[in-house]
């Protein structure tokens, strides 16, 4: 799997950083259209101590943040600016999510996130994330611009 983008680069792209940070690389981009990007789930991540601490799941809604994360890569690479020029891209709304099963440490999450349309700031996406080709979760999402 080629990788485009290592985390260094990704942490150029997002403000985000640890525990927050939930892209590990960018392995496929096509500026202005769609991304996919990876994120290993692993037993060490801090939200695994109370969900659940007999059998730890990543919680849904970072497995949305993580597809946010990489709707933000597209957008910062899209229009050629970055976070470090007081441009930030915020998780404005949500529709339509649906969860299919669970994600487990030793998991690693496909983000596919594709750009259905841009109206001046606001951003509308769909995403979905995959572990080992099987769906994990699917929803629109919006994006607003702020900076």
């Amino acid at each position: 799997m080629k990788c485009i983008m290592d985390i260094h680069e990704v942490m150029k792209y997002l403000p985000h950083r640890h525990p927050f940070l939930l892209v590990d690389r960018v392995i496929e981009m096509k500026e202005g259209e769609s991304i996919v990007a990876l994120k290993n789930v692993t037993i060490n991540e801090p939200f695994f101590n109370g969900h659940f601490p007999n059998r730890p799941v990543m919680p849904g809604v970072l497995i949305l943040e993580a597809l946010a994360q990489a709707a933000g890569i597209l957008a910062y690479k899209s229009t050629n600016t970055f976070p470090s020029e007081g441009v930030l891209y915020y998780f404005a709304g949500i529709d339509n999510a649906r969860f299919r099963r669970v994600v487990e440490p030793g998991d690693q999450l496909r983000l596919e996130v594709k750009l259905l349309r841009a109206k001046r700031e606001i951003w509308k996406l769909e995403g979905s994330a995959y572990v080992d080709g099987e769906l994990v979760c699917a929803a629109e999402f919006l994006s607003a611009r702020r900076g």
